[in-house]
C-alpha cells in the first residue's frame, strides 16, 4: 500500500524514537547535507593551510545544524512524517527555526569569502558572483522585515490551511522542494536578525528583537488553532494507517503543541546569541574609542610639550 504517491510502505509500526531515529536516508538530502559538510570542511582547511584562524565555535554550529537537518530528513522520521502530522511537525519546526539558526551562526558566507581565491583582475569567479548577489538588489528584498515576516507566516498558514500542502505531499518532489522551501525560509527570516554574515539589511539590535517577536505571535497562533481543532484540518493526514493505532486528530492536537512550543525555542536561542552579540559590539566600540582617545591624548601632551619648549625658547 502507498501512501500520497511516493511509493512508501504505510504498514509502519507504532511509532517509538528507537524506531524514529533508524537510518532511512532521504538521498536529496542526504547528498545536500554530505556537500555541505565538504565544502564548509575545504574552506576551513584552506584557511588554516595558508595560517589563518577560524573560530571552532562557528564549525561546531555549523556541523551541529548539518545534523540537525540530516536528523529528521534522512532517518525513519522523515517515513513516519508521511503519515503522522506530530512527527511531520517536528520535522517542520527543526528544518524552519532550529537548523537555520545554527547553520547561521556557523558564518558560511564569511567562511566563502575568506577562502575563495579573488579572480584575475578583468575576470569573475565563485567569490566575485557570490559578492553581487549580496550587494543585489534581490538581496535587500528577501532579507527586509516587509518580506521575510509575511513570508514566514505565509508558510504556516498559506502552506496548511489550503490545498496547497495536500498537492505537495502528493509526490515525492513536492515532498522534498516543501521541506526545501521551509528551510529557506528560516534562513532569510533569521539571517537579518542574528546571523554573522554580511548582509543587505542589519538593522539595530533593538531593531532585530522587534521582527523576531513579529513573527513568533503568529507562529503560536498556528499551534493553538490546531490544538483547538475538532476535526481534521489536513486531508493528507485524517486517514492515518491502522498499524500505527492512533487517532487523527488527536495526532493533529499533539502537532499543534509542537508548533506552540517550538515558537519559544528559537526565540530564546535567538535572543541569547542578539544579546551576546550586542555585548561584544559595545566592547570593539569601547576599545576603538579608547584607543581613539588615546591617540587624541598623546597628540595633546605633544602639543602640550611643544608649547612648553617654545616658553623656554623665549625665556633664553
Amino acid at each position: 500500500m502507498d501512501h500520497s504517491g511516493h511509493g512508501m510502505t504505510t504498514d509502519l509500526p507504532p511509532f517509538t524514537l528507537g524506531r524514529g531515529l533508524e537510518f532511512s536516508a532521504d538521498p536529496f538530502f542526504l547528498v545536500g547535507c554530505l556537500v555541505a559538510l565538504a565544502l564548509y570542511g575545504w574552506g576551513v582547511a584552506r584557511l588554516r593551510s595558508r595560517g589563518d584562524g577560524w573560530p571552532v565555535s562557528r564549525t561546531v554550529f555549523f556541523v551541529t545544524g548539518v545534523l540537525s537537518v540530516a536528523l529528521v530528513m534522512c532517518t525513519k522520521l522523515n517515513d513516519y512524517g508521511m503519515v503522522m502530522f506530530s512527527v511531520h511537525m517536528v520535522q517542520h519546526m527543526v528544518v524552519s527555526m532550529l537548523s537555520p539558526i545554527l547553520l547561521l551562526l556557523g558564518a558560511p558566507v564569511t567562511l566563502a569569502l575568506r577562502a575563495l581565491p579573488v579572480a584575475a583582475r578583468g575576470t569573475k569567479g565563485p567569490r566575485e558572483w557570490l559578492l553581487m548577489l549580496l550587494h543585489s538588489r534581490y538581496m535587500r528584498v528577501v532579507t527586509h522585515p516587509a518580506f521575510t515576516i509575511p513570508l514566514f507566516i505565509a508558510s504556516l498558514y498559506g502552506f496548511y490551511f489550503t490545498p496547497v500542502f495536500d498537492t505537495l505531499m502528493g509526490s515525492k518532489i513536492g515532498h522534498i522542494a516543501m521541506m526545501v522551501h521551509f528551510l529557506a525560509v528560516g534562513l532569510v527570516f533569521f539571517w537579518p536578525i542574528m546571523g554573522v554574515d554580511p548582509g543587505p539589511h542589519r538593522p539595530g539590535y533593538v531593531m532585530r528583537m522587534l521582527e523576531l517577536f513579529a513573527g513568533m505571535p503568529f507562529h503560536a497562533f498556528f499551534g493553538i488553532a490546531l490544538m483547538m481543532a475538532t476535526q481534521p484540518m489536513v486531508k493528507a493526514y485524517e486517514n492515518p494507517p491502522a498499524s500505527l493505532g492512533i487517532d487523527a486528530l488527536a495526532d493533529q492536537n499533539a502537532a499543534g503543541g509542537i508548533a506552540w512550543a517550538f515558537s519559544e525555542i528559537p526565540s530564546v536561542l535567538v535572543l541569547i546569541a542578539l544579546v551576546y552579540q550586542w555585548y561584544h559590539s559595545e566592547q570593539r566600540q569601547a576599545v576603538r574609542k579608547d584607543r581613539a582617545a588615546d591617540r587624541d591624548g598623546d597628540k595633546e601632551l605633544a602639543a602640550y610639550n611643544a608649547y612648553l619648549a617654545s616658553l623656554r625658547t623665549r625665556g633664553q
